[in-house]
């Protein structure tokens, strides 16, 4: 069976979904933030901060291909960063290993879950000067395209609970592997 792999912006669930289906189905789960983390050295915010987006942006597809070169022809759920469909190498790689499915919500709803969320403030800096519901915004309307074409299924999170969302998934990605 292909890998399950899970994109959208960050606050959408990609984490806590990744981890639920991984248990439903009792497969590995692998997050490509933590990858990139353990591979550097340092936090996601560090990279940012004292190398760059571009050069967290070269890690993070490094990352991609070593996780799906590593774990070819394995069941496995992988969580991506927010951004990793920038790159369109990745963008195909993606979508050509796996099943991927783009969870998306409102940027409001973005807004209150990253607000609610301890760890984003270390881990997931803003990446522009604008303020947090404008840059969620901004960058949503850059990424949606994106999203749209590398994703195999998509689905809108914002009133629906992880148990509903995994069900969803676990359905589409059995159906899709038969």
């Amino acid at each position: 069976m292909k890998p399950l792999i899970l994109i959208g912006y960050r606050g959408t669930g990609k984490t806590t979904i990744a981890q639920k289906v991984s248990e439903q189905l009792q497969i590995p789960v692998i997050d490509s933030d933590w990858e990139i983390e353990h591979r550097a050295g340092k936090s996601i915010a560090d990279i940012f901060a004292q190398d760059g987006e571009s050069a967290f942006r070269d890690l993070e597809e490094s990352v991609i291909v070593e996780i799906l070169q590593r774990n070819d022809s394995k069941q496995f759920v992988l969580a991506t960063g927010g951004g990793v469909v920038l790159r369109p190498e990745t963008c195909y790689r993606l979508k050509n290993a796996g099943y991927v499915v783009w969870l998306t919500a409102a940027p409001k709803t973005i807004l209150y879950r990253i607000q609610g969320d301890s760890a984003s403030a270390t881990m997931r800096p803003n990446l522009t000067s604008l303020t947090q519901l404008d840059e969620i915004v901004s960058l949503l309307e850059k990424r949606k395209p994106l999203y749209a074409e590398t994703a195999h299924e998509i689905i809108e999170t914002d009133f629906l609970k992880p148990v509903e969302i995994t069900d969803k998934i676990i359905a589409h990605y059995q159906a899709d592997n038969k």
